[in-house]
């Protein structure tokens, strides 16, 4: 009887090893202000996987001097880069812009824990 449990619990500790993710979790939380004086809409994209913040067709959204942050699951090590742009109007963008379309200077952060210095975005 004790050779059938020992079996099981063996063959169940197995199982939940080969269930978790070979990738280490992380969190991070983007602080972001909008200086603008009207309301913006924000994403964040891996730059390492096919993945978005907040994903499902959703976004967060920023009043105008509104400051928000963003806390995230990531895989550790992962860049992440925000794309920022005026509600109604895609044009008028920061960062990579919406879906990641643009290049960026300084708007990349790697996935490591703690929290960015505030993102201010500004007209």
């Amino acid at each position: 009887m004790f050779y059938a449990y020992a079996r099981r619990s063996l063959a169940a500790l197995s199982l939940a090893m080969l269930l978790v993710p070979s990738a280490h979790a992380g969190d991070v939380t983007f602080a972001v202000k909008n200086s603008h004086p009207n309301a913006m809409r924000l994403e964040l994209y891996s730059q390492d996987r096919d993945y978005v913040w907040p994903g499902n067709g959703k976004d967060f959204y920023l009043d105008d001097g509104e400051t928000r942050q963003l806390p995230i699951s990531c895989n550790e090590g992962e860049s992440i880069c925000y794309g920022a742009w005026v509600d109604g109007d895609e044009g008028t963008y920061w960062g990579v812009g919406p879906g990641n379309k643009e290049k960026c200077e300084d708007c990349c952060y790697t996935c490591s824990g703690g929290e960015t210095e505030e993102i201010n975005l500004v007209p």
